[in-house]
């Protein structure tokens, strides 16, 4: 038997005027995931504990099958692991973004323009992460370069407790009440300040803003944490697996939890990237001997957060043709499998950014057929068939076992 997740980041969302009240999902056309649904188990899970942030790190960490409460350490950890970088007893790693911010005077005073810097390459922002490196590394904070606008900062013995706000939950506001607060706070605030002094005279940001794109004008810190402790999932769950991702994040979810984390060239963690060349990388590593395999599509999350109706359904209809008919054309070969689909959360576009409510799934198995009344994939749907998880982390186990 072979297990494949398919986890479209941000795909769930309200229903919306111009959609006639749909959503996205249930707006987009999806006759691959339409048919999983009328054969299929389909239903709703809540990958979000109560009182917990409903990010793709707590929302992920449940879909793998471990309980956030218990495993959950913060989200930059796991993506210094995808890095390689190495975490010691007692570094606490910040997610450093760069971002765009308004050119007020007074700091306090600027807004949110782009938590992305108009989606910044990795190659001009790792000659921005140099200069920041050569102006505030020393012996207890370093700072490493990452994808696009997303980068690390590690700090010895820095502060778990300071209060972060992700700039992607700020889009448009005034960041004074934003800002780091508690312990530690004002030397992130001086990194902060100083970064928005000299990031916008750097020759990259000058040359993005001669080509009519968003310079990255200063740092902003979130998503601290220490080094997670993760049961192995082959231990866990007797499958040996990948997991396929284009951001930090869940590569370095599934590097803890013991999986091979596998690069797909072109793959961008939004609407640019290589859909269907994810979907040939999962069934080359199935076609490799591995039993299970994770892909993470970050997208419909990336347009949710800037927005973006028309690319939220272009995306969730990609991740429709090219990922899951890609994965239903390859997947009879190897004789058995199940098939999983679902976000991690909802990102809807009249918020901006993510919430905690449940989310709909669809399970697939080549074995057998589970006739629906409803014989469409979205909230509704799912909604109605009454089956559900309270607790997201069991429904790996219902996946795998069920």
């Amino acid at each position: 038997m072979k297990y494949v997740v398919v986890l479209g980041d941000g795909m769930a969302d309200y229903p919306i005027p111009e959609l006639d009240y749909k959503t996205p999902l249930a707006h987009a056309r999806t006759p691959n995931l339409d048919f999983l649904a009328s054969r299929g188990r389909m239903g709703m899970v809540k990958t979000v504990p109560d009182g917990m942030p409903p990010g793709s790190d707590v929302a992920n960490l449940s879909v793998m099958g471990y309980d956030p409460t218990r495993y959950y350490t913060g989200r930059s950890p796991l993506e210094a692991i995808a890095m390689g970088v190495e975490l010691k007893p007692g570094d606490v790693a910040f997610r450093c973004n760069l971002v765009t911010l308004s050119d007020e005077p007074e700091f306090t005073q600027k807004r949110m323009i782009d938590y992305s810097s108009d989606e910044i390459t990795s190659a001009e922002s790792a000659q921005l992460i140099a200069a920041v490196k050569e102006r505030f590394d020393d012996e207890d904070i370093r700072f490493y370069p990452g994808v696009s606008y997303r980068h690390l900062m590690v700090w010895t013995n820095g502060p778990l407790e300071v209060e972060l706000t992700p700039p992607h939950d700020i889009s448009d506001r005034v960041i004074a009440e934003y800002l780091p607060r508690g312990k530690g706070s004002e030397v992130l605030l001086g990194l902060m300040l100083e970064s928005n002094r000299f990031l916008p005279c750097h020759p990259v940001n000058q040359f993005r803003v001669h080509r009519g794109l968003r310079p990255a004008t200063s740092l902003w810190f979130w998503g601290q944490g220490v080094k997670p402790a993760l049961p192995l999932f082959a231990e866990k769950y007797g499958l040996v697996g990948s997991v396929i991702a284009a951001v930090d994040l869940t590569k370095g979810l599934g590097l803890c939890a013991g999986l091979r984390a596998v690069n797909v060239p072109g793959a961008t963690g939004n609407i640019t990237t290589d859909f269907r060349g994810k979907a040939r990388a999962a069934l080359k590593e199935l076609d490799d001997g591995q039993d299970f395999v994770y892909i993470h599509i970050e997208a419909p999350d990336e347009a949710g957060h800037r927005g973006e109706l028309e690319i939220k359904i272009k995306a969730i209809e990609e991740i429709d043709e090219k990922v899951i008919g890609e994965l239903l054309s390859g997947l009879p070969k190897f004789g058995e499998y199940r098939l999983m689909v679902l976000p991690d959360h909802p990102t809807p576009l009249s918020v901006r950014t993510h919430t905690a409510e449940e989310v709909p799934f669809v399970i697939f198995d080549s074995r057998q057929h589970y006739p629906n009344k409803a014989s469409t994939y979205d909230e509704a749907s799912a909604r109605s068939t009454g089956l559900r998880f309270a607790k997201g982390h069991e429904l790996m186990d219902y996946f795998i076992k069920g």
